[in-house]
């Protein structure tokens, strides 16, 4: 088994670390304290080919594989942990889902928008009554004409503030058979925002309410029974999080790697601490360990959509090795890492958010010991021999 790169994913990672490095690098810690979504960063890097990586490009995308995803989103988040998101934005999560099963009519007419990094989609599936538990969702579509109207309110939604477009999870009917999804475009009458939020890490959100909002035959992207290509297509979705959860991690250690290297107490370099030269080798195993089952997720799925149990074990990993390093980093900076100044203060933030977005670390393990246990299969037949 090799654990190395290939010179093509070698010169791949460099590209874009260059253009990271040159390009974002400067602004990181302006981005990281502001609310405004970087669409100039959305720009610059669709102008680039970092926008659609997995995406074939007779759709308009750069016909590459998901790992080339997941080294473009690291390379760009050790230069700029707030412009990853736009990465994300532009690789995974709602676009990915949206790309896997939209009708050729429907890729014409949003995608082009998306991958020139114009404007959003974002991904509407939380309830007020419906978190981790996404099947017991409310908000619902009724046949009305030749199309549906839409009822409901949807709450957590990344990107609210910003998107132009939503991939919406609805009901169709009873049960978890009755669930598919719809996209709704910003504007249509009946569809309207809350007041503004934040999260912990930064993010402005907005609570979307439906009422009676017309939904056209040609908006339904999947309609019922749809569910399970959707909870499978968001484990790429979850790839993406637990890219940005291992590097941001990585950032925050490298930022305090340096502070080691350079800032003295006591009259001696940081990194001469015995106890501070573990902590770091505690932080790089964690590192480490994690990015491999990282790539074990990534590299396994090739184009297709990644293994529910690989995808699991890995966000685990990284979210936790992540959060972990990043608080460690803060740690180790003391006051200088806990201000606004440091980069690092949203580095703890913003990885602690990705152990709850995405699935939450909760769901994870329950995943896994379903696989260990292989529960799930056995659920899974008994709902077939109903």
């Amino acid at each position: 088994m090799d654990f190395q790169l290939t010179e093509e994913q070698l010169l791949y990672k460099d590209t874009v670390r260059k253009l990271a490095q040159k390009h974002l690098a400067p602004g990181a810690v302006a981005r990281a304290n502001s609310d405004a979504y970087p669409w100039d960063v959305a720009k610059l890097l669709a102008e680039n080919g970092l926008l659609g990586i997995t995406m074939p490009e007779a759709d308009g995308g750069q016909g590459g594989t998901l790992f080339d995803a997941v080294l473009a989103i690291e390379e760009v988040a050790l230069a700029c942990p707030r412009s990853a998101d736009v990465i994300q934005a532009g690789n995974f999560g709602a676009i990915r889902t949206f790309a896997e099963y939209a009708t050729p009519e429907q890729k014409k007419r949003f995608l082009p928008d998306l991958l020139s990094g114009k404007k959003a989609i974002a991904v509407a599936m939380t309830e007020p009554e419906a978190g981790s538990a996404v099947t017991e969702l409310k908000s619902s579509v009724t046949p009305d004409g030749n199309g549906f109207r839409l009822n409901g309110t949807k709450v957590f939604t990344t990107l609210s503030t910003e998107a132009e477009l939503f991939l919406v999870y609805v009901r169709f009917g009873p049960g978890t058979t009755g669930i598919g999804s719809i996209l709704l475009e910003r504007g249509t009458p009946g569809f309207s925002l809350g007041q503004k939020s934040r999260f912990m890490g930064g993010d402005a959100w907005q609570q979307l309410y439906f009422e009676n909002c017309f939904i056209p035959p040609e908006n339904v992207l999947l309609p019922a029974g749809g569910f399970k290509k959707q909870i499978a297509g968001f484990n790429a979705e979850r790839i993406g999080n637990t890219s940005r959860a291992l590097a941001v991690g990585r950032h925050a250690y490298n930022v305090a790697r340096e502070h080691a290297r350079n800032r003295r107490q006591f009259g001696q370099l940081l990194c001469e601490f015995q106890g501070l030269q573990w902590k770091f080798a505690d932080m790089a195993i964690k590192l480490e360990a994690a990015q491999l089952l990282l790539y074990r997720a990534a590299l396994n799925a090739a184009n297709q959509l990644p293994s529910e149990y690989e995808t699991s074990i890995a966000k685990v990993a990284c979210n936790r090795a992540g959060f972990e390093v990043a608080n460690e980093a803060l740690q180790v900076m003391g006051a200088l890492g806990f201000t606004e100044e440091s980069i690092v203060q949203y580095c703890v933030r913003r990885t602690r958010g990705w152990m709850i977005a995405g699935g939450s670390i909760e769901i994870m393990l329950n995943r896994i010991a379903g696989s260990i246990f292989e529960t799930r299969s056995r659920k899974k037949a008994l709902t077939a021999a109903e």
